[in-house]
């Protein structure tokens, strides 16, 4: 049941002399001015997002992870308020973290939700705009997806309508990723790497057998008896994880060195990749070749 509103919202909802007799009496409280609270407690946090969308402008609205929190985001308990202003708004008086846009009509906005707050993929790409980290945002938009809160769909037509933003490349791996939609594109981007640091060609998609059958390796080396898998996020998923790891321990077994990345490693963190690479090839016996030589 909501507790918090503005002044003119709650005369409206349980009439003036009313809202002013419970404040006199010390039923109700006035926690900032133009703002009634309908019981005499201390504001709960959810409590507090609403303050802080009660002191913004009537066209605000809740946005990012405090948005996703309230559409059933799970596994991000955070204490920071985000809220939306309309373009031009001037900042309230809250310890908030404040964001002006020009878009908060119907689209971007749900338009029976209470409190108000930004639709569900507008708030993911908002979060994973303002995160603090590529990493942060990265996990975000996965779990958003993972947890079916937003589809592929809805979150390309909010990056759409919200024009350029920061992170927007990632936002769109991520969803990728979540979604399954990269197979070809780690291994191209592999061979990026594999190429940058001098490492010889794999034999690619060779075929390995496991206690269970047939599967295929993504890159192996069988001079050096070295694998390599690239793995997306739908690796993640608890079943397909135990498989993983049952198909890992039958290629050592089989006498491979074995050395596996994530998907996003092999795009965002390519030196570090490549350095784990040539210090296996090295380890196994490989001879980086001589540049200078003709």
């Amino acid at each position: 049941m909501r507790t918090v509103f503005r002044s003119a919202e709650a005369d409206t909802a349980f009439g003036a002399a009313t809202v002013r007799w419970r404040v006199r009496r010390g039923q109700w409280r006035r926690p900032a001015r133009g703002v009634v609270v309908t019981h005499n407690r201390e504001l709960d946090r959810r409590e507090q997002q609403e303050l802080a969308l009660c002191l913004a402008p009537p066209a605000s609205a809740l946005g990012g992870l405090t948005a996703l929190e309230r559409d059933r985001l799970k596994g991000f308990g955070q204490t920071t308020t985000w809220v939306v202003l309309p373009e031009g708004a001037r900042r309230p008086q809250h310890d908030a973290v404040f964001h002006w846009s020009t878009r908060l009509d119907h689209e971007d906005v749900h338009p029976t939700h209470e409190p108000r707050r930004t639709r569900t993929a507008r708030s993911l790409v908002d979060a994973a705009s303002w995160a603090p980290s590529d990493r942060a945002a990265r996990t975000y938009v996965i779990a958003a997806l993972q947890q079916g809160l937003v589809s592929a769909r809805t979150v390309r037509e909010a990056l759409q309508r919200r024009g350029p933003c920061r992170r927007r490349a990632l936002i769109v791996e991520s969803v990728l990723d979540a979604v399954g939609g990269i197979q070809s594109l780690p291994e191209r981007d592999f061979d990026d790497v594999r190429r940058s640091v001098g490492l010889p060609a794999p034999t690619r998609q060779a075929r390995a057998k496991g206690s269970d059958g047939r599967f295929y390796l993504d890159a192996t080396w069988d001079e050096w008896d070295i694998a390599v898998e690239v793995h997306g996020v739908g690796h993640l998923e608890a079943e397909q994880w135990s498989t993983d790891l049952t198909r890992a321990n039958e290629i050592v077994i089989g006498g491979r060195r074995l050395l596996a990345f994530s998907s996003f490693s092999v795009r965002r963190q390519r030196a570090e990749v490549g350095d784990q690479l040539v210090r296996l090839f090295l380890a196994r016996g490989w001879t980086k070749p001589d540049a200078s030589r003709p």
